[in-house]
């Protein structure tokens, strides 16, 4: 395709490689034009317009194969760096991941979708990143969930203890490996209150290990997502897996989740109180639970 045919519709298809890129900045990472091209908001483009636009404006530029804010430019080598090293540390906690996930279906019946979210599955981890996961669950189950999440998680890093840590994944007894990104109940998502491209990029990202039906639910009774994001109605599972024999529901009754969340919230809070004098590891935990809000657990408001 020339330069010349590239120019109709230009300015609409800046707008949104523009629009990606700063979405991909907001999350700590950047792409490849090709890989950019497919995930660009409005539906895929074409490597070449990706690579029109970011000669076209001065505010993006392709940096160490990266299609970056001209601002962000200096830090595309680390970026990069943590990019490539993906491809070599990622494979054995995804096989990690996997096999924890078949664990937490067998003990908690009550959650209906899982997905694998955060840098393993945007393609940034490195070895010190733990592993996010998204969660849909049955009513009166959420607080329920995170509990048993964490002391699986605490449980499975025990087996763990030499795996490299940073400030946020540092923890007392074990390093902080397998945790909840993201718990959502099932009415909460029928319809979602946030609509945004944030929240339609946090679906799209994801890689759905469990409850593909649940996910596509979720994408019909939130067709503004699919607005931001076409790529949502057709995105690839490769990581499924069969569900394993579970436990009965009626182990669970909903009356547990409220000590369930005084538990959580105490423990979630002595994990900020160990953090107290490493302030980017504060500063990151806010950050994050900001893009989460409404959804995030134990706001004081």
């Amino acid at each position: 395709m020339a330069v010349g045919q590239l120019s109709v519709g230009s300015s609409a298809i800046t707008d949104r490689v523009r629009r990606t890129v700063a979405l991909l900045r907001r999350r700590g990472y950047a792409l490849s034009p090709s890989r950019l091209a497919e995930m660009c908001i409005g539906g895929a483009v074409s490597e070449a317009e990706v690579r029109w636009a970011a000669v076209a404006t001065h505010d993006l530029v392709i940096a160490e194969g990266l299609v970056v804010d001209s601002e962000v430019a200096p830090a595309a080598s680390a970026i990069r760096a943590r990019a490539d090293a993906h491809g070599t540390e990622s494979e054995p906690y995804l096989r990690e991941a996997l096999g924890f996930v078949r664990r937490l279906l067998a003990v908690a019946p009550f959650i209906r979708s899982v997905s694998i979210a955060g840098s393993l599955a945007s393609g940034g981890f490195r070895q010190s990143d733990d592993v996010d996961l998204n969660l849909i669950v049955d009513d009166g189950h959420r607080h329920i969930a995170y509990v048993v999440v964490n002391v699986l998680g605490l449980l499975h890093a025990l087996r763990h203890r030499r795996k490299p840590v940073d400030d946020l994944t540092r923890r007392p007894l074990a390093p902080r490996l397998m945790t909840a990104n993201l718990i959502l109940e099932r009415s909460q998502c029928r319809p979602l209150v946030r609509q945004d491209e944030d929240m339609a990029f946090e679906l799209l990202v994801a890689e759905p290990v469990f409850g593909q039906a649940e996910v596509r639910e979720i994408l019909e009774a939130n067709r503004t997502l699919v607005e931001h994001f076409p790529q949502l109605a057709e995105r690839p599972s490769p990581l499924l897996i069969e569900a394993p024999r579970r436990l009965p529901r009626a182990l669970y009754p909903t009356f547990l989740d409220r000590p369930a969340r005084l538990l959580g919230e105490a423990a979630w809070r002595y994990m900020q109180w160990t953090r107290r004098g490493r302030r980017a590891a504060l500063a990151r935990v806010a950050y994050v639970r900001s893009t989460m809000r409404p959804y995030t657990l134990f706001d004081s408001s």
